[in-house]
């Protein structure tokens, strides 16, 4: 494994747990939030594209309330948790 590759993997699993945490913080109180990660992981680690998206739902969560997030992440988001 390349050095590129070990940071992508290190940013993924931190993007995976923020998407999922920030999933059972704003959604579901009972959100299994371990296999929301360890199927995000699994994603972004297998597959350039849902890297990518990963790291959009990510970004676009940042900093966001959960109402914010609800209307400007729906979309980027979407595609990564249920």
């Amino acid at each position: 494994m390349s050095l590129g590759a070990a940071c992508a993997d290190i940013d993924n699993a931190a993007d995976c747990d923020k998407i999922c945490d920030r999933y059972r913080a704003c959604f579901d109180s009972a959100y299994n939030t371990s296999t929301c990660y360890t199927r995000c992981q699994a994603n972004g680690t297998s597959n350039d594209e849902a890297r990518r998206r990963i790291d959009t739902c990510s970004a676009c969560i940042n900093g966001l309330s959960c109402a914010g997030a609800v209307f400007t992440c729906g979309t980027p988001c979407s595609t990564v948790v249920p």
